[in-house]
């Protein structure tokens, strides 16, 4: 089985020592997305569906640069800095996976990095 770095342009880099995602055995993994804009590495201040709306286009990005795409993500994980606003995250989220949406785990988490209000990662189909 290979193993194969994805790297684009169009989500920002990591802010520690990871790959934005991994290909291996017909799978794309991808690592945990903030609501960094990839051109200006500034994070966004905005409130929870503005951040949700950036981390998702970040990683539907790197799904792109996989070779695969929103539609084929199995499984996503979310972590919210505040769980009282799941209803707000799954305003935005549900537009990003309107059709049979991919199996998910949603925690709240103590402290995210940077102090942003949501992180995501996810598997899906390469």
């Amino acid at each position: 089985m290979t193993r194969e770095v994805v790297r684009t342009d169009r989500a920002p880099d990591g802010i520690g020592p990871f790959s934005q995602a991994i290909r291996a055995g017909g799978l794309l993994f991808v690592s945990g997305q903030i609501p960094m804009d990839p051109q200006t590495r500034e994070l966004s201040r905005g409130g929870l569906p503005e951040q949700t709306e950036l981390v998702l286009r970040n990683l539907q990005a790197v799904l792109e640069a996989g070779g695969s795409s929103l539609d084929r993500v199995v499984k996503v994980g979310v972590f919210l800095k505040d769980m009282s606003q799941f209803a707000a995250f799954n305003e935005v989220y549900a537009r990003f996976f309107p059709d049979a949406p991919p199996a998910r785990t949603t925690v709240e988490a103590a402290r995210l990095p940077k102090e942003i209000l949501v992180e995501i990662d996810a598997i899906a189909l390469a």
